[in-house]
């Protein structure tokens, strides 16, 4: 998909490459500056609580995202016994990055009505397209992300939710079964046309239209034909 991209519009693949650097870095460090606030300095020892994008890359999830449009980034290590509230703690930790994402989406958002909304920049200069790109990333991270199965961040809110013995069969079903539920169904979305993610893609574009006060779809598809 970028490799792609960058040998038709290499201006368009560095913009796309750049919201992504920033969504991802942003996801991160919010991990990192979270555990420390609560008492963990695990991932700041580990280099992690800095928002250089290159001390969050994957390797093997970096490839993965050049070439097909899905990856990751390196997972932000910490010790839930160094946390003053291990299970709550876990948890605020955990959905630091989603929250991140949710705050990046709406200064985008806001960045891209007072500078696009406002006619001081074009609809189609790049910066346009990098807080458009922002915005649309922001969103997809954050709702793929609060999906409650292993190792998504939204699971250390169900494992602290449903930590009662009664549910321990619901708990494994989760932690072993759900992430190889999640590794098919990204496939399928990766290799064929199913929209199986559409529980995230179509709230993301109803609250990208909100945000930019137009058609998240329509300038998507203006984007991508114009270059």
């Amino acid at each position: 998909m970028f490799l792609n991209l960058l040998l038709g519009s290499p201006l368009l693949a560095l913009a796309w490459l750049s919201a992504i650097a920033v969504t991802l870095t942003v996801h991160e460090f919010s991990h990192a500056l979270m555990a420390k606030v609560r008492g963990d300095k695990t991932a700041e020892y580990a280099g992690r609580l800095t928002l250089n994008p290159i001390a969050h890359v994957d390797p093997s999830g970096l490839i993965l995202l050049l070439l097909f449009g899905f990856g990751w980034a390196k997972p932000v290590p910490y010790n839930p016994y160094n946390l003053q509230d291990p299970k709550w703690d876990a948890v605020k930790v955990a959905l630091a990055g989603p929250g991140s994402n949710l705050v990046m989406a709406l200064v985008s958002g806001i960045a891209f009505r007072v500078l696009v909304g406002g006619g001081m920049i074009a609809p189609l200069n790049l910066l346009s397209i990098f807080l458009f790109l922002s915005i649309l990333l922001n969103l997809f991270l954050m709702l793929f992300n609060i999906i409650p199965v292993h190792p998504l961040d939204g699971s250390k809110l169900f494992f602290a939710l449903f930590d009662d013995p009664k549910y321990q069969e619901l708990r494994e079903f989760v932690s072993t079964r759900g992430p190889q539920l999640l590794m098919v169904a990204v496939l399928v979305s990766a290799f064929t046309s199913v929209n199986i993610f559409f529980f995230i893609s179509e709230p993301a574009f109803a609250i990208c239209d909100t945000l930019i006060g137009g058609s998240c779809n329509g300038y998507f598809a203006s984007i991508f034909s114009s270059f």
